[in-house]
């Protein structure tokens, strides 16, 4: 039964991995790649420019050799205006490869923001709202030399030749080049003295629905549309410790995703300022018809030191595949540098 039950899920994973085609891959880690969460966080952050680097490995312990993986990386820059407006321009890509047949998404964008200053006095809270796009080109891919059909099937030898012919005439290798466009806008409000920020935004991403049909006569496979809502801050407990609660939205055609937790901040006030997160999340995710159900708990670690910042998150499977692979889940690395800017500005800017 246990064997049947394997097979079906193997089955079940190869399947979805086309049938998510019109899904975009996500981070648990999403406050550490804000490139990928909202084009209106580009220049939200302290210093002249930042580069930001993210990779997730997931199911690893039976997709082996060929687990579900995501690399991204993004830079942006920000320039002065006035003393308190800035406009920020920033370059970002990311591959995604899922499944036998590594179906995969590639996707390289250019991307601009406009940060303004709303209001904000001495000793006062200082209130920011930033407006931004990305504009790109992305591919689809699928490696068909991995995968067999039953036209392949040899029954003399009882095994797959994946030499023989597939009869699959309209299958190709790689989607049409297509443009991507995406928008979205930030609010962010900082206190005076490093005591805390909080922030909220919306992101809607494929706004211009691309095709992505892998079929040779191309016909129309619209990506869905992503919109997303999130919100994050930091609440200073002691003025050592502090509580950073955070929320995400995701909704992308018939699927919908909530992530929600906290991290406890400790820091040591020095001019050299040296930080530790620890919190833990949880995914909570819809089955269609079935309702709602917990995904996975994530634990995350991040370590902060002056410019660098260093991730390390873990998803601990809760869903019922949780007993074909023990409750193992995802493993997420991310990285980020913040390069100071020649003089301070006038206005702080959220650490995510």
């Amino acid at each position: 039964m246990l064997q049947k039950r394997l097979l079906a899920w193997f089955c079940g994973m190869f399947v979805i991995s086309f049938i998510l085609k019109g899904q975009d891959p996500r981070f648990s880690q999403f406050y550490a790649s804000p490139w990928n969460l909202n084009p209106a966080l580009t220049g939200a952050f302290e210093g002249r420019w930042r580069v930001v680097a993210n990779y997730r490995d997931q199911w690893s312990s039976v997709m082996a050799p060929v687990p579900f993986r995501t690399y991204s990386a993004a830079a942006d820059v920000r320039f002065g205006i006035n003393a308190s407006d800035y406009f920020a321009v920033g370059i970002g890509a990311l591959h995604d490869e899922a499944g036998t047949a590594r179906f995969s998404q590639n996707k390289a964008l250019l991307g601009g923001a406009l940060l303004k200053q709303v209001s904000g006095r001495p000793r006062r809270a200082s209130h920011v709202l930033s407006v931004g796009a990305q504009l790109g080109f992305s591919q689809n891919s699928a490696d068909w030399r991995r995968v067999w059909f039953s036209r392949q099937f040899n029954p003399v030898r009882e095994e797959p030749d994946f030499n023989a012919p597939s009869g699959e005439p309209n299958v190709r290798a790689n989607s049409d080049m297509y443009l991507d466009f995406h928008a979205g806008l930030l609010w962010y409000m900082v206190f005076p003295r490093n005591r805390g920020f909080w922030t909220a935004g919306m992101a809607w991403h494929h706004l211009n629905r691309p095709n992505v049909s892998l079929l040779a006569d191309n016909p129309a496979e619209r990506l869905y549309m992503r919109w997303t809502l999130h919100a994050n801050g930091l609440l200073s407990l002691t003025s050592q410790m502090g509580l950073m609660p955070g929320l995400l939205f995701l909704s992308q055609g018939p699927a919908r995703e909530l992530n929600a937790g906290a991290a406890l901040r400790y820091f040591n006030g020095d001019r050299h300022e040296l930080a530790m997160r620890v919190g833990i999340w949880a995914r909570v995710v819809n089955r269609l018809q079935r309702g709602l159900h917990t995904d996975a708990w994530i634990a995350a670690v991040t370590l902060e030191l002056e410019r660098w910042m260093v991730g390390l998150s873990y998803d601990f499977t809760t869903s019922s595949l949780a007993r074909f692979n023990n409750s193992r889940g995802a493993f997420e690395v991310s990285l980020s540098y913040f390069h100071p800017a020649v003089r301070s500005s006038r206005i702080a800017c959220p650490r995510f």
